[in-house]
């Protein structure tokens, strides 16, 4: 099943943000939005990785999730979302590390991350604070510092016939995504994709991506991917 969607709705609505928190943006939404329209968290145990504000976690306790648990490495970021969860009700239990701590929790029915995908030029000026996070974005100068680690870890958190929901952009090379889980023994698809505008960070990266060939000249439109694992 492929999903085409489109933004609807503001993905910061009755979220709590905190400076050094990454504010739920349009990837985040779409992969709250692709979880709903699967039905894939109702009644199962979900994680949430690089929950930041805990905005897709929280997403899931409503949906109907048996248990909901998430990570991050932030502990600012952890604060909020227990924040976010307490203030929507919602039985979230969100624990400081990565998914490597996230082992000792599982295995899950389904595991949805949104984690740090944008390339970074080695030579580029840092953005202002006010932008944000730089961790919550900067993967490397192919975005795949974590999205490659994270695809060879995915398999043992899930449960058999565990799903993973995964959203990316199309600078971090989805091809490679697909072929890392795919080569771990998970059924891998693209099951959703959205196209936005250049945010503050990709514009700030525009003309690098240019010059690396990954980017045609004057697009500034950025296509973000689903990507969904299911284990058999």
């Amino acid at each position: 099943m492929t999903i085409a969607c489109s933004q609807d709705r503001d993905p910061r609505e009755n979220v709590v943000v905190v400076d050094g928190v990454y504010a739920p943006q349009e990837d985040s939404q779409l992969l709250a939005d692709v979880m709903e329209k699967t039905g894939l968290a109702v009644g199962r145990r979900v994680v949430d990785l690089c929950t930041g504000s805990g905005v897709v976690a929280v997403k899931a306790a409503e949906l109907g999730a048996a248990s909901v648990t998430a990570f991050d490495i932030c502990p600012r970021a952890v604060r909020c979302a227990r924040t976010n969860a307490l203030a929507g009700s919602a039985a979230v239990d969100v624990h400081l590390g990565s998914w490597a701590r996230a082992g000792e929790f599982g295995p899950f029915d389904l595991v949805v991350c949104n984690p740090p995908y944008v390339p970074r030029d080695p030579e580029g000026e840092p953005l202002p604070a006010a932008v944000g996070p730089a961790r919550a974005w900067d993967a490397g100068y192919d975005g795949r510092l974590v999205l490659d680690p994270l695809c060879a870890a995915v398999p043992g958190l899930l449960a058999d016939g565990g799903s993973l929901l995964l959203v990316q952009s199309e600078f971090a090379d989805p091809r490679m995504t697909l072929a890392a889980l795919s080569s771990a023994g998970l059924d891998a698809s693209i099951v959703a994709w959205q196209w936005i505008p250049f945010g503050p960070v990709l514009s700030s990266r525009a003309e690098w991506l240019e010059e690396t060939g990954r980017l045609e000249p004057g697009r500034r439109e950025e296509e973000l991917l689903v990507i969904r694992a299911d284990k058999p």
